[in-house]
């Protein structure tokens, strides 16, 4: 399948829906080692007046250290079929497997770095921030406990929107 880019303005979808109920891959690195993730939180709007994605990451999930090695990373969405890959992608490490192969993806190299040609949706990110959530900034003690029982807190990346690409049926 190929792909269109198309300007952000464009798009015309729910981010609830998009993220939290159709889930998306982050996917980091090259042509010569990358990994993916799935991912159910993050959020879409601006920030210090640029197009952004939120995303983020647990420490111990291997595509963590992809994101944290490169300028760029992917966020892309999937059609109701591929929902056994996305699956795949967040309940197996890359370090344990080949879950892009498991998963049936085929993986595609853009602007030095990597996303998959089943995807109907691709945006490719410029990290402009991370910071790891510390315990004692949660205001709402309730998610601490209830999301963070290991303490494994994520890292959150701010990332400016470089590019928006759809396939091109």
């Amino acid at each position: 399948m190929g792909f269109k880019e198309i300007a952000v303005e464009e798009l015309n979808f729910n981010p609830f829906t998009k993220i939290g109920t159709e889930w998306m891959l982050i996917t980091a690195g090259d042509e010569k080692n990358f990994n993916t993730m799935t991912a159910s939180w993050g959020g879409m709007g601006i920030m210090w007046n640029k197009k952004v994605i939120t995303a983020y990451i647990r420490p111990q999930r291997y595509t963590k250290e992809f994101v944290d090695a490169n300028e760029l990373f992917t966020v892309s969405f999937y059609d109701k079929e591929y929902r056994k890959a996305l699956n795949i992608c967040g309940t197996k490490s890359g370090r344990d497997c080949d879950k892009v192969k498991e998963a049936g993806l085929t993986p595609c190299f853009i602007d030095g770095t990597t996303a998959f040609e089943e995807a109907n949706m691709i945006f490719v990110l410029r990290k402009l921030y991370s910071d790891p959530m510390p315990a004692e900034n949660f205001l709402d003690k309730e998610i601490d406990q209830k999301c963070y029982p290991n303490k494994d807190y994520h890292t959150m990346y701010v990332s400016e929107i470089v590019k928006v690409l759809v396939a091109d049926c």
